[in-house]
């Protein structure tokens, strides 16, 4: 099992949306900075830091060319962000990893390749879904301390139903400078 996140932790969640991930990571005490491509997602993370009484610092920021810079966070987190083609995912991968410190946290989820035959949400690219194959390659570097292969998501507000889950977590690298 893993260490979870802890109070006073700085946290990064990329491609954030409407917040909600960086939302609950300020909930659980960690300091986080949320990214997003629109201003318009941006501003309703504002709103929902504000309505849940926590801080979050919100930036507008094209992940393509925001400057990541150095180790500075000991949670990256990344949700549901395959809209990135391959290339770019490349590029993103690199960038959450560098701004990791050592020993630090990095959770990624999103859709296997399974999800296309649910037809209940996801990019429709095969291309953009993971498999423990392309996470394993993608993160040799680091740790792997849990990788699952299935979870379900409850229905709700803008999803057809069940779905076709890929969750990785992984941590506790030695950074070569």
């Amino acid at each position: 099992m893993f260490e979870r996140p802890k109070a006073g932790q700085k946290a990064l969640s990329i491609a954030d949306g409407e917040g909600r991930n960086g939302v609950w990571l300020a909930q659980q005490g960690l300091t986080v900075t949320s990214i997003d491509l629109t201003p318009n997602g941006v501003a309703k993370a504002k709103r929902l830091a504000q309505r849940a009484g926590v801080t979050l610092e919100a930036i507008v920021a094209d992940l393509e060319t925001w400057v990541w810079g150095p180790p500075r966070f000991d949670v990256v987190v990344g949700i549901f962000f395959q809209f990135a083609a391959p290339r770019f995912r490349e590029a993103l991968f690199r960038g959450m990893v560098d701004v990791l410190k050592p020993g630090g946290l990095l959770l990624i989820e999103g859709y296997r390749p399974e999800q296309l035959a649910y037809g209940t949400g996801g990019p429709p690219q095969v291309e953009n879904l993971y498999t423990a194959e392309l996470l394993r390659g993608a993160f040799a570097d680091l740790e792997i301390l849990e990788l699952a292969g299935w979870r379900e998501v409850l229905p709700g507000t803008g999803n057809g139903g069940h779905y076709q889950l890929f969750a990785f977590l992984r941590a506790d690298f030695i950074r070569a400078y």
